[in-house]
């Protein structure tokens, strides 16, 4: 999402609510100039992209002993 500046100052709480879920970019004179972000957005990705690969069943220990096997 791109929004001016001026858009930001008057509704920065709506933005920093939508920062957790996307970037919003802010832009002064037509230019990007900040990105207001989650920090850890990319820790929740990495994270949903582990759902599934290990089996339910499987405790962590188990699922680091196998990987351990494995290389």
């Amino acid at each position: 999402m791109s929004i001016t500046a001026t858009e930001l100052k008057l509704n920065l709480g709506k933005y920093l609510l939508l920062a957790e879920s996307e970037d919003i970019y802010i832009t002064k004179n037509g230019k990007v100039i900040a990105k207001l972000s989650n920090p850890n957005q990319d820790r929740v990705d990495v994270a949903k992209s582990l759902f599934g690969v290990i089996p339910q069943n499987m405790t962590l220990e188990e699922a680091r002993e196998e990987r351990l096997e494995k290389i």
